[in-house]
């Protein structure tokens, strides 16, 4: 989570500091209009560079994973700066309509026009300068491009952030944010005060846009994460009931090179519903090329998944993904899986079993669910007794809440342990700091899976 504030912080105070420099008159008080012109510029200048961002992150890149620490990260950051650039838009907007509102209500006064200055003067243009002229001449269009891509932008991302909003929708709708995003391009590099663009500012803004142009045009063709796609063939389906799940067996003949106990990847069944995220519940066999997940009914499209899945369907694989891969020198790990968050120790466990060597750490894995599969459960027991894993089982209804405290008292050595969670994100966030207040130092040994797309 750290280096995800640093990222967005950072990258707000980098743009605004840049923007400063370039724009320092903004220091000296000459009128509200001067005043407000300036904060339009600023307010563009990070509602365009946060989106800029996101959508170069929409792209699921291999680079920063191991810098933030997986992709589920990166996708917490991608959310952070869609919210950042709605916020900026709206004060841009603001910014923009309010004051003609402000003049229409005669709250405020038009400044007296003095002398008329050569074109485009104001924006740092010289008379003579071709590109210039051309970039005035455009300023209306951009103008209503801008406006009409504001209010697409808005629209499409307040929908994204609304969780009871279908997955299927969210997708379909989401699809459509490179073109406002292209729109609110143009708008930036005809309305971005012309002086900018030869300073610091404008270098970083120019790399911002055109690397972001390049994202949208990607997403428009449907070419994200094209590169760690293959083709699959689902080999065997079995249903949970009690527990409502269902775990669905893959071979992945051609092209998957292989995965890390605790990674997951996105599927594709139906490409109307596009590709969704599932945690790998098996460890990776060179000689068997196949891969297992293990799928909760949480939604409208997974509660349909046991009905429309058939044995011998084609699928799409698109991954591995993710850093949740319990590497670390610690003597002892403690795994906390809630739920439908058992899937990357079940991954682990099967991946410690089929290893010739034992591993060396001593592991206590605590799985706390509210439902209780007599199946499920022995197929669990059995795993972590083939990998040498310390299971505490608790049932809600019979055991209570896990505690912080129930945790230590079961690992005497916990102070020496790194802690590895999977589940309800709130949960997890209790557990953290619970073992943040016993001094544990969390940064370095408390790992948080942020299993959230949207």
């Amino acid at each position: 989570m750290q280096r995800i504030k640093l990222s967005f912080w950072g990258l707000l105070a980098l743009s605004s500091v840049l923007w400063l420099a370039a724009d320092p008159s903004i220091l000296q008080w000459t009128g509200y209009f001067a005043f407000r012109a300036a904060m339009v510029q600023h307010s563009g200048v990070i509602a365009v560079g946060c989106m800029s961002v996101a959508m170069i992150l929409a792209l699921r890149p291999r680079w920063p994973e191991p810098w933030f620490g997986g992709l589920d990260k990166m996708y917490r950051l991608h959310k952070w700066l869609g919210i950042g650039a709605l916020a900026f838009a709206d004060v841009h907007w603001l910014w923009t309509q309010g004051t003609k509102w402000a003049v229409g209500w005669g709250w405020l006064d038009r400044p007296r026009r003095g002398p008329r200055a050569a074109p485009g003067a104001a924006s740092g243009a010289t008379p003579d300068n071709p590109v210039a002229q051309t970039f005035i001449d455009l300023r209306g269009i951009a103008e209503a491009v801008g406006e009409w891509a504001f209010y697409a932008i808005l629209l499409l991302i307040v929908l994204a952030l609304i969780k009871s909003f279908p997955y299927r929708l969210f997708l379909r709708t989401h699809r459509l944010l490179p073109i406002a995003y292209l729109a609110l391009v143009f708008h930036t590099v005809i309305l971005t005060k012309f002086a900018y663009w030869t300073a610091p500012i404008g270098w970083v803004l120019g790399a911002l846009l055109a690397s972001g142009t390049w994202a949208a045009v990607l997403s428009l063709l449907g070419r994200v994460g094209a590169g760690r796609r293959v083709p699959g063939t689902i080999r065997a389906l079995h249903t949970y009931p009690d527990l409502r799940v269902l775990e669905a067996e893959i071979d992945v003949p051609q092209g998957w090179p292989g995965h890390k106990a605790g990674q997951f990847a996105f599927a594709v069944s139906d490409a109307a519903e596009g590709a969704h995220p599932y945690t790998i519940a098996s460890a990776w066999n060179e000689a068997e090329h196949r891969i297992v997940f293990i799928i909760k009914e949480l939604g409208d499209h997974t509660q349909r998944l046991p009905s429309t899945l058939q044995v011998g369907q084609a699928v799409t694989v698109e991954g591995p993904y993710g850093c949740f891969t319990f590497d670390d020198q610690c003597p002892h790990q403690i795994w906390v899986g809630g739920g439908i968050g058992v899937t990357p120790f079940i991954a682990r466990m099967k991946y410690l079993a089929i290893r010739p060597e034992r591993h060396p750490q001593a592991i206590h894995f605590f799985h706390t669910t509210r439902d209780y599969d007599e199946v499920a459960i022995a197929k669990l027991t059995a795993d972590a007794a083939a990998a040498g894993v310390c299971l505490h089982l608790l049932i809600d209804g019979r055991d209570g809440q896990l505690t912080g405290e129930r945790i230590r008292a079961a690992v005497p050595g916990w102070r020496d342990a790194s802690v590895w969670f999977c589940g309800p994100t709130g949960f997890g966030q209790a557990l953290r700091q619970d073992f943040a207040a016993q001094g544990m130092p969390v940064e370095q040994r408390f790992h948080q899976e942020l299993f959230d797309m949207r």
